[in-house]
């Protein structure tokens, strides 16, 4: 068993100059993205509840459709380029990417701004199989499990900063011109940084690339399934970004909504659920005994629902006051707010008990030679489910009047009804579940 710690991976150049161009790249998207939403959810729309959830969740949307579209083709390149070539021309189309971006917030164009949004789910599609496929060529099996823990901790503390820059920024005036500056400057950091990725060769450098997405869309899904317990990794690894979707898209009305709080309140509330996860993912190193271990995937499932209940109990429901939205303090003074709180950071610790072992399953479990198509292709199922997730969000808040404290009893239950369906059917995890948690006993007692 290795006695280094996953951490250093983060002074080896085989993964640190990778870390930091990934890290970035999420940090600028949601730089934007989250300024976008703050625009329309609490500026753009004014009092106008209806189109501010419209326009949140097809925001949502549009950022997720390029994975379904585009991702095929991402899989096949990836295979069959080199990977650092391919990062650092990816890199360079983002540059692009948010010189439109800011000429959208000089324009206040909306349109232009939603048009920017789907242009960076496109270049993040490229860049999702490349990212996976990278990490098996340059870690071994001990390293795996610590190296993806390590990623999903940069992508959501990315997630996290990037969020509450963006929202912090908004706030200000003249926020949108101070925006622009950062999500240019970022993306030439990050390209700055992908300079840095040491040679990765192409795993099947003659791979024949079909242009066709549709029919290549198809093919690529169905490598997916040739090895059952992947399959049902990437079902799993779908299903959690339909919840964690659910949960990013909709916090900000529930914030407004449901608490009446500002937007210090959904940054705090974005900030202890992305720690949450951050701290969830680097513990599972130590919990699978640096291995890979697909036991923690049934505990992390059965933490998500746990809490997700909790929360619909212990939030305070609808607040209103005559003094305007509740600031950081005044809502920690409500009876459940702090609740509130513990459950969202729980709900992502064991969501990161959750994911990090599927992806490291995904990663050593498919033939090397298929590996970033197979990526691709649990990039398809992963849009696919959070396309359904924003049209999940639009049916039931917009057409069968549920309130957002309501969609997330009603994610936490089907939470349980999906997982226990997957397990039925793969019982490994809760064999591998019982196993481990055997083994943490006895190494307790």
């Amino acid at each position: 068993m290795p006695s280094e710690s996953q951490f250093t991976l983060l002074g080896k150049r085989r993964f640190l100059p990778f870390f930091i161009t990934q890290f970035l790249g999420a940090f600028n998207d949601n730089v934007f993205k989250n300024a976008l939403i703050i625009l329309i959810a609490f500026q753009h729309m004014g009092d106008d509840l209806a189109g501010s959830r419209y326009l949140v969740n097809i925001s949502a949307a549009l950022f997720i459709l390029p994975f379904f579209l585009f991702s095929s083709t991402a899989g096949q390149i990836g295979d069959s380029y080199e990977k650092s070539t391919l990062i650092r021309g990816i890199k360079l189309a983002e540059i692009f990417i948010m010189f439109l971006a800011v000429i959208g917030f000089l324009l206040e164009s909306i349109s232009l701004l939603m048009a920017v949004l789907f242009l960076m789910g496109t270049q993040s599609s490229l860049f999702g199989p490349v990212k996976y496929g990278y990490l098996p060529q340059h870690l071994d099996g001990a390293e795996l499990t610590g190296g993806n823990g390590l990623v999903e901790m940069g992508t959501f503390m990315a997630i996290l900063s990037g969020m509450m820059l963006g929202s912090a920024l908004m706030t200000v005036e003249g926020g949108e011109y101070v925006v622009s500056v950062v999500v240019l400057v970022v993306a030439f950091a990050g390209y700055m940084g992908a300079r840095n990725i040491p040679l990765t060769p192409a795993v099947e450098p003659g791979l024949r690339v079909n242009w066709n997405v549709f029919v290549q869309t198809w093919v690529t899904v169905r490598m997916v399934t040739r090895n059952r317990t992947v399959f049902f990794s990437v079902l799993g690894i779908s299903w959690f970004w339909f919840i964690g979707s659910t949960y990013m898209v909709q916090l900000p009305n529930y914030t407004r909504e449901m608490l009446n709080g500002d937007e210090s309140v959904y940054i705090l509330l974005v900030t202890v659920f992305c720690i949450g996860i951050s701290i969830g993912s680097l513990l599972c190193e130590k919990l699978s005994g640096h291995r890979v271990e697909i036991g923690l995937v049934p505990l992390g499932a059965a933490g998500i629902s746990l809490f997700g209940v909790d929360l619909y109990f212990s939030a305070p429901g609808t607040v209103e006051t005559s003094a305007g939205p509740l600031m950081i303090g005044q809502f920690l003074q409500l009876e459940g707010g702090l609740r509130c709180l513990v459950d969202m950071a729980l709900i992502g610790i064991f969501g990161g008990f959750y994911i990090v072992p599927l992806f490291a399953v995904v990663q050593q479990r498919t033939q090397k030679g298929i590996l970033s198509r197979v990526v691709a292709g649990n990039n398809i199922l992963n849009a696919f489910f959070m396309v359904l997730s924003a049209v999940f969000g639009i049916v039931l808040l917009g057409k069968l009047g549920y309130t957002e404290d309501e969609v997330f009893f009603i994610i936490a239950v089907l939470n349980i009804m999906v997982t226990g369906a997957v397990f039925l059917l793969v019982p490994e995890f809760i064999q591998r579940f019982r196993a481990r948690l055997g083994s943490l006993t006895s190494r307790l007692l």
